[in-house]
C-alpha cells in the first residue's frame, strides 16, 4: 500500500537541508530503484520552483510500504530528522485515485 509521508520543517530550515540532502535523496533514490517511490518533493516557501534563499516549508514523499508502522519507521530515520530539519512528520495511508 501506498503511505503519505508529509513533513513540516522549522522556520529557516535551508542550511540544515543543505546539510541532510545527499543522505535524503539517496534514500529516495533507493526506493525509487525499487519501483516503491510514486513522488518525492519539498514544499518551497514562496510562490516559485526555485525559492532560493527563501527555501522551502516541508516535504511529500508518497511510496509504497507493507504496513503504515514500515512507513513510519522509514520516515523516523530520515535524515532529514537526524539534521532538525523537521518538526513535525505525519504518515497516513495514501491511495491512488487518477494516475
Amino acid at each position: 500500500m501506498y503511505y503519505a509521508i508529509i513533513s513540516e520543517d522549522i522556520p529557516d530550515s535551508l542550511a540544515l537541508r543543505k546539510q541532510a540532502r545527499p543522505a535524503h535523496l539517496a534514500r529516495l533514490e533507493d526506493l525509487k530503484n525499487q519501483g516503491r517511490l510514486l513522488v518525492a518533493g519539498p514544499h518551497p516557501a514562496i510562490d516559485s520552483p526555485e525559492p532560493g534563499d527563501s527555501g522551502f516549508t516541508g516535504s511529500l514523499v508518497i511510496a509504497e510500504f507493507e504496513s503504515l508502522e514500515q512507513a513510519q519507521a522509514w520516515a523516523d530515520a530520515d535524515p532529514y530528522v537526524d539534521a532538525g530539519v523537521y518538526k513535525k512528520v505525519k504518515v497516513k495511508p495514501y491511495k491512488v485515485a487518477l494516475p
